[in-house]
C-alpha cells in the first residue's frame, strides 16, 4: 500500500503545482480553473471505471481507475479538501459496518 500512498500524494502535489498555470498547457490547470469542468470529468470517469468494472477487462478497469483518481484528486484539490482529511474520515469509519455507519449519517 506504500507505492499506491506514495503515488497519491505526488500526483496531489503535482496537481497544486499547476494552480494558477496556463490552461492551454496544463490540463490539471485547467480543471482547477474550471470547477464544474473538472466535476463533470469525475463524474464521467467514475461511469468509464463502473463500466470497465463489469466487461472483465482488468487492463482497462486499472486504467479508467486511475483517470478516476486523477480526476477524484483534482475536485478535492478545486475544494481545498486535503487527503488527510479523507482518510480521518475512512479511520471514523474503521470497524463499523456499512450499514451501520450509513445510518449514522445526518440525512
Amino acid at each position: 500500500m506504500s507505492r499506491f500512498n506514495d503515488v497519491l500524494e505526488r500526483l496531489a502535489a503535482t496537481i497544486e503545482a499547476r494552480r494558477g498555470g496556463d490552461p492551454a498547457k496544463s490540463w490539471s490547470a485547467r480543471l482547477l480553473a474550471d470547477p464544474p469542468l473538472a466535476s463533470k470529468k469525475l463524474a464521467e470517469e467514475a461511469l468509464e471505471t463502473a463500466l470497465a468494472s463489469v466487461t472483465g477487462d482488468r487492463e482497462a478497469l486499472a486504467a479508467e481507475s486511475a483517470d478516476l483518481i486523477y480526476h477524484w484528486l483534482v475536485v478535492l484539490a478545486v475544494a481545498g479538501v486535503s487527503l488527510d482529511e479523507v482518510a480521518a474520515r475512512l479511520e471514523a469509519r474503521e470497524g463499523r459496518s456499512g450499514v451501520e455507519e450509513k445510518a449514522a449519517r445526518k440525512r
